[in-house]
């Protein structure tokens, strides 16, 4: 019983550990990694924001809003994690003379990203018998949606930008919902304002 072939037993726990992991990857994507970058003006004192606005020209969103006196569903959720998170840095939002206008854009895209060569268990085509081989034979394109949101701080005094804050991360729908919005605008806001050691360089 205990003299099984090494030959056979190799690509048996390969499998079995290629398909852990490929179930492990399935599990983590629940939730989308938000990618984040941040650019600021090294000469501003964000310190000395104690006040905001939302930039008076505001442009409409991918949804058509604000317009006419509406909304859109989109346009009122990151307004609301926007005022959500500023607030908890100690932000004051008022009605006119800000230290800082902030604006924002938003959009949802069309994408594709490609698996690798990657067998249907999670992991390369190279065990066997004689080393690698089928590198890239399973290569698969997998069609997704990202939505990107874009966050800019403008001086109120010198009418110009002082930091801009972008976050991606794959979404559902044509649209960002509510939890993917709260989600991508706590991870940019997160970089704001700019630490030390990011101010020193």
């Amino acid at each position: 019983m205990n003299r099984i072939p090494k030959f056979l037993t190799r690509p048996l726990a390969l499998s079995v550990l290629g398909l852990t992991l490929l179930l492990g990857a399935s599990g983590c994507a629940t939730t989308a990694r938000v990618g984040v970058t941040s650019d600021f003006d090294h000469s501003v004192n964000f310190r000395a924001y104690k006040t905001w606005a939302w930039y008076p020209q505001q442009p409409t969103d991918t949804e058509g809003g604000p317009a006419k006196g509406y909304e859109s569903f989109l346009d009122k959720r990151i307004r609301t994690a926007v005022e959500q998170q500023l607030n908890a840095k100690g932000l004051s939002q008022v009605d006119k003379n800000p230290d800082v206008y902030v604006a924002y854009s938003a959009r949802v895209e069309d994408k594709q990203r490609s698996t690798g060569g990657y067998g249907p268990y999670g992991y390369p085509y190279w065990y066997g018998y004689g080393g690698f081989y089928n590198r890239g034979f399973n290569q698969v394109i997998i069609d997704y949606k990202a939505g990107t949101v874009i966050l800019d701080f403008v001086d109120a005094r010198r009418k110009e930008l002082a930091w801009r804050g972008q976050g991606q991360a794959q979404v559902d729908n044509q649209t960002i919902s509510e939890p993917e919005v709260q989600r991508i605008v706590t991870s940019i806001l997160g970089n704001y304002p700019p630490g030390a050691e990011q101010a020193s360089r």
